[in-house]
């Protein structure tokens, strides 16, 4: 079977689906690896190195769709009705696509794959369960973006992280306050901590305490019911709005002690919760920075914008985008581990084998045999059942 490794299909996205010594790898399991030239250049990544790796090196898109039984890459058809228009018309039937798919967002677009007659793995529906930890992009994806939300905090910050004992005094800590202790908050929590912060942590989910004390961080636990916060896979779940307002009414008081305010909550398939208002902002400090991580799902700040800079009443806001593609070295690095262990978990003897026993290729089945086939997604565009 040939695996075919094409560009991103957004130009702004510096990262590949497959490093070159994950693709030695799958070539030693029988696989042919099919890249097109410069997929990996801007994540320093050469055409040469995939050749001395065994791969071989194609000259157009075209090329690799025309060849390839297994399509590879991190945001499958790119991420704007332009670009996915012109993968779609690319693709064949029998193919076999693995990557985000962003189906609970885009449900339609998936009726459009399964019409194409093309087998759709979406690796955001990877099961948070042990024996997939290994296959978790989007945790790859969090801890990348954690940690460099601090760092563009620190940036923006008109003052330093730690104490220092100068000749010129004594400089006080900047307070860092964490909102949402997922994979993102706890990297942010431990890179904040590094840095010399004082940092603080709030979660609706009072089982994650423990965590954020073991960074060093103190745990905001606020008076509100907490006991069904808990979703699936490890996330948390959506709330209603009361349980919001009642949430933003308690934090206001931690939010305007901080210099720096980093928000990561985020529901999959849903708009990310309004946890910030604009009056919370304006009780900040002067020149306080907060960093909106869930920017993209239309950010968890009221002032927030998306792949923008936005200074309100001496507070910056920070609404950054696609953030493992700024450490795209690393990010395809740990994306080339988690897809690479996805699809062997698939291949028996040089071959694609779907066993629908297996929770992890169950559940991250989206279209197959010319049919959209995951519950979750029929559910979305109005029918029952499963074509599994």
């Amino acid at each position: 079977m040939k695996v075919g490794v094409p560009k991103e299909a957004n130009p702004a996205d510096r990262r590949v689906a497959l490093v070159p010594a994950t693709a030695a790898i799958l070539k030693s399991k029988g696989l042919e690896v099919v890249v097109e030239s410069g997929a990996g250049a801007g994540a320093e990544y050469l055409d040469e190195v995939y050749r001395e790796k065994g791969a071989l090196i194609t000259a157009t898109r075209d090329d690799v769709f025309s060849t390839a039984d297994i399509i590879l890459q991190i945001n499958l058809l790119g991420t704007t009705p332009e670009l996915q228009k012109s993968d779609l018309a690319r693709l064949r039937k029998g193919q076999t696509l693995v990557g985000f798919a962003y189906p609970l967002e885009h449900p339609r677009l998936m009726e459009e794959l399964a019409a194409r007659g093309v087998t759709t793995f979406a690796l955001e529906l990877v099961p948070r369960i042990a024996r997939a930890q290994s296959m978790d992009a989007l945790s790859s994806f969090a801890t990348i973006a954690g940690y460099k939300a601090v760092l563009m905090a620190a940036n923006a910050l008109p003052r330093m992280f730690p104490m220092l004992m100068t000749a010129a005094g004594t400089i006080s800590p900047a307070r860092v306050f964490v909102i949402g202790a997922g994979v993102a908050g706890l990297q942010a929590i431990a890179m904040a901590r590094r840095m010399g912060a004082v940092v603080l942590a709030y979660d609706i989910r009072p089982a994650v305490k423990q965590e954020v004390e073991s960074l060093g961080a103190k745990f905001v636990e606020l008076p509100l019911e907490t006991k069904d916060t808990a979703g699936t896979g490890g996330y948390a779940r959506a709330m209603d709005e009361e349980f919001y307002r009642r949430q933003r009414e308690l934090m206001k008081s931690v939010i305007s002690k901080s210099d720096v305010l980093i928000t990561t909550a985020a529901v999959p398939g849903k708009k990310a919760p309004l946890l910030v208002t604009r009056d919370m902002i304006e009780a900040m400090p002067p020149g306080s920075v907060v960093v909106d991580l869930a920017a993209e799902q239309g950010g968890n700040c009221e002032l927030t914008k998306a792949d923008q800079t936005v200074t309100h009443q001496a507070v910056t806001i920070l609404g950054p985008v696609n953030i493992p593609s700024t450490v795209a070295y690393h990010a395809s690095q740990m994306f080339s581990k988690n897809i690479s262990t996805f699809l062997l978990n698939m291949i028996k003897d040089g071959q694609l084998n779907l066993n629908l026993e297996d929770e992890i290729v169950r559940e991250t089945l989206v279209t197959r045999d010319g049919a959209v086939v995951h519950p979750r997604v029929l559910e979305l565009l109005g029918k029952s059942g499963s074509g599994r």
